[in-house]
């Protein structure tokens, strides 16, 4: 290399210069005691892989909407060949990670007492096969695309900006986070938490939008713009809801045991009934109740009961003095009734 006046002759590095074998030999005794602190000896469990999974996620969606997220040339003959072929790989593929996934949890639940299991731990252990639950999977997929369905045509409906059907499933990152979250929540039922929550979080990389698998939503729903939308593990939607972007259903405070550590699978996250509007920067913390019908206005902090067909404002709230002891979060949906009672006496709500 010919070396200008301004410029000095590098001297090639070597591994010794930049320390790396001490670096490694402190991350090996750091990982170490790491695995040994769980219990794991001296080499963990593989896990499944988010590589994997990304390249099954495509092949089921484009399986489920072979037209628009197939190939490109795809034939009017071909369809049903390419669809078959294509849930033939990815299906095989997903039975390896499921595989995966199930040892991965035997070998964590042989590190704990079996006795000491809370509810949440204790469901996902299954005995069915791989096989088993993969094919009970695929029976789910004609379901996963009626519901797509509902979801599209929701957010073509509800959007004025939206030209066709297909832009919405093409272009729009609430459909895309969508189609993986119903994939994603079948495979939460089934028993599959750990390749759920990889999936849901592989549209949240990809869309902002972080939706718990094993949230339950009902048909027709449609998330616009997206950024920044936050839907926890215990949160139910009803039907015809819409929701705008940097919108939080998430927990107000998060239960613990005798040691302060956080209790697992309590039901934590909103309700949210059929036909409600949530506009952009909500946020609805706890179980509380969201009536049918109402409208939750944008930068809205909420958490307490709304009864049906209520239209909340910021600036309503911000008029509201808050009496914390008489507006706790409700721990259950059954006595969220009385909570809506005591709202409705202090909150100007308009019907």
């Amino acid at each position: 290399m010919k070396l200008n006046q301004h410029t000095k002759a590098v001297e090639p590095l070597t591994s010794n210069d930049l320390g790396i074998a001490q670096i490694v030999t402190q991350l090996r005794d750091l990982r170490l005691t790491s695995l040994e602190n769980r219990q794991r000896r001296d080499k963990p469990p593989k896990l499944p892989s988010r590589k994997v999974l990304q390249e099954i996620i495509e092949g089921l969606a484009a399986a489920l909407f072979p037209n628009r997220l197939g190939l490109p040339d795809l034939k009017e003959e071909g369809i049903d060949y390419f669809v078959g072929h294509t849930l033939d790989v990815a299906l095989r593929e997903l039975v390896s990670q499921v595989k995966l996934e199930l040892s991965f949890t035997a070998d964590t639940q042989s590190q704990l007492d079996a006795s000491k299991l809370d509810a949440s731990q204790a469901a996902n252990l299954t005995t069915q096969s791989p096989i088993e639950i993969v094919r009970e999977f695929a029976k789910n997929l004609p379901k996963v695309r009626l519901l797509l369905d509902t979801d599209i045509k929701s957010a073509y409906e509800g959007d004025p900006a939206a030209r066709s059907v297909d832009e919405v499933l093409v272009c729009y990152p609430g459909t895309q986070a969508i189609i993986h979250y119903r994939i994603a929540h079948v495979l939460h039922e089934l028993g599959l938490p750990l390749i759920a929550r990889m999936i849901t979080e592989l549209a949240h990389s990809a869309t902002g939008i972080d939706i718990h698998p094993g949230a339950v939503i009902g048909e027709s729903f449609f998330i616009d713009h997206g950024t920044g939308v936050v839907i926890g593990e215990t949160a139910i939607i009803g039907k015809h809801v819409r929701i705008y972007q940097a919108v939080t259903l998430g927990a107000k405070r998060f239960p613990t045991d005798e040691h302060g550590n956080p209790l697992k699978g309590n039901a934590r996250h909103p309700i949210v009934e059929d036909d409600v509007v949530i506009y952009a920067g909500a946020t609805i913390l706890g179980r509380i109740t969201i009536g049918r019908g109402s409208a939750i206005g944008g930068n809205v902090w909420l958490t307490r009961s709304v009864p049906a067909g209520s239209n909340i404002t910021q600036a309503q709230m911000l008029a509201t003095p808050l009496d914390v002891s008489a507006h706790q979060a409700n721990s259950s949906h059954t006595n969220s009734a009385n909570s809506t009672k005591q709202l409705s006496k202090e909150v100007p709500i308009a019907h």
